[in-house]
């Protein structure tokens, strides 16, 4: 039946959970995109860029800054349209179907267009001083990943939006956390099953027999030389597989079937009415202005984390993947305790605390005097490190109306992508401007205290957001399990 127009009627609050195989297959899309995280946005992409191809940090930011400008200015409008069609699964399907694609196109051009140097790869060539990647080759990898990282991004609040119709608010918290553990444990064996395509070799393992080695790349185009860029095709193929439960099991709920076309000034007209009706929802357009400033800061330390393994602590020859490995663990543990303090103490304490630890930190960080101490710091940071995600979609969710998630969602993802577009240009330009007067090691540790600077305001402007966390009775149902 045709709705009058302009008019979407609202679905009931959910009140029961869904089956158990549906929840589960949303958990574990946080399981399949973060192994492009990890792999891609922070293990071996930026090092394969500076480290590699002696690329500088500035155009890393600039890969980063774009791909999160199309997030900005996009996300918000095909969100409000997703609200108006009730339909949040088409739009994750499909813009992870891209992101494979583009990934995949980075591994071709990785191996095909640019010289074959760096850590792990086979028969590679030394280059001479003072050469740097740029020209079609650069334009190339740049658009490849500018689109994967966009894509990447921006099935994520149409993934997020898709909780409130997967359980009661009671569970939220828990089933968020759930997605955050899973989302580690696929970091973990991301970095583990993509090891071998960077050098053969599996982290704290071993080498891999020749033979399997040969298997390996016959089965995964694009790998044979190893190296870096050697393992953005199996990262891609493994973001696709872990995925396809998702694609398959899970439904939207009461799904609009009028398919009248909606206009996109009505869309822009939606996203500007969003930002108005902040004021009629208390701290919402405060806790967005906060995920400003935190996500600004969080996706920054992500994207330069083993580049500053390598660069300020002297970490070297794949040496960070195993680094990366042992920090991951104590997060699958945080985020089931995150996902714990979310449903008993309420979304925006627990928040508080997470920020909180952030800061001291990274503070600590800053001032770690070898690799030991910076082991340390970095398996408190591994524990805390899923309780933003863990804590920020439930706290959204008790400041806006459910039947809204989409658009309130995407104007998170607009005020985060926009931040994202400052973070790694101030990282850049602290590191690239201190360099050449203070040194590399000064230079990025300079850049850890703006990151900490970022945290800090987060918190203040947190603690003015409204806490209207309500524990009440967890209602069970037949059809959760």
């Amino acid at each position: 039946m045709a709705h009058p127009e302009g008019v979407i009627p609202m679905s009931p609050t959910t009140t029961t959970r869904a089956p158990v195989r549906e929840r589960y297959s949303w958990a574990l899309y946080d399981f399949a995109n973060t192994i492009f995280s990890m792999n891609i946005a922070t293990l071996y992409f930026n090092v394969w860029l500076i480290n590699d191809l002696h690329a500088g940090n500035t155009v890393v930011a600039v890969g980063n800054g774009v791909s999160s400008f199309l997030v900005a200015v996009s996300i918000p409008v095909f969100g409000a349209i997703s609200d108006a069609r009730r339909r949040r699964v088409p739009w994750v399907v499909w813009l992870t179907l891209i992101a494979v694609a583009a990934t995949i196109g980075m591994g071709v051009i990785g191996q095909t267009m640019v010289p074959r140097t760096g850590d792990g790869v086979l028969g590679g060539v030394t280059l001479p001083p003072g050469w740097q990647i740029g020209g079609t080759a650069l334009v190339a990898i740049l658009a490849a990943f500018v689109l994967a990282n966009y894509t990447y991004q921006g099935a994520i609040p149409f993934y997020n939006a898709m909780l409130p119709d997967l359980v009661p608010q009671q569970e939220q918290g828990r089933l968020s956390g759930l997605g955050s553990a899973l989302g580690y444990i696929g970091a973990i064996t991301g970095v583990i099953l993509i090891a071998p395509f960077f050098d053969g070799t599996v982290p704290m393992l071993g080498h891999v027999p020749a033979g399997m080695m040969r298997a390996l790349h016959s089965f995964v185009p694009f790998t044979s030389h190893e190296g870096r860029a050697a393992t953005f095709a199996p990262t891609a193929f493994l973001f696709l597989l872990f995925s396809l439960p998702l694609f398959f099991f899970c439904r939207d709920r009461d799904p609009v079937r009028d398919k009248r076309p909606i206009k996109i000034g009505e869309a822009f007209r939606s996203l500007w009415q969003t930002f108005r009706d902040t004021k009629h929802h208390p701290g919402a357009l405060r806790f967005i202005l906060t995920s400003f400033l935190y996500q600004d800061a969080m996706g920054t330390i992500i994207s330069f984390m083993a580049v500053y393994a390598i660069k300020a602590m002297g970490f070297g020859n794949g040496a960070e993947r195993q680094l990366f490995i042992v920090l991951t663990i104590p997060a699958v543990f945080g985020a089931f305790v995150a996902g714990r303090l979310v449903d008993k103490i309420g979304p925006k304490k627990t928040l508080m605390g997470v920020l909180a630890c952030w800061i001291v930190l990274l503070i600590g960080m800053i001032f770690v005097p070898n690799q030991a101490a910076f082991w340390a710091v970095g398996f408190g940071i591994g524990f805390i490190f899923g309780g933003v995600s863990t804590a920020e979609r439930p706290l959204l969710l008790t400041l806006i109306p459910k039947e809204e998630a989409g658009r309130f969602f995407s104007l998170m993802v607009l005020s985060s992508r926009a931040a994202a577009i400052l973070g790694p240009f101030i990282w850049a330009f602290a590191v690239d401007g201190l360099t050449p007067r203070f040194g590399e090691r000064f230079a990025y540790r300079a850049a850890v205290g703006t990151v900490t600077v970022g945290f800090v305001l987060a918190l203040a402007l947190l603690s003015t957001v409204p806490d209207k966390f309500n524990r009440g009775p967890i209602p069970l149902s037949p059809a959760g399990g």
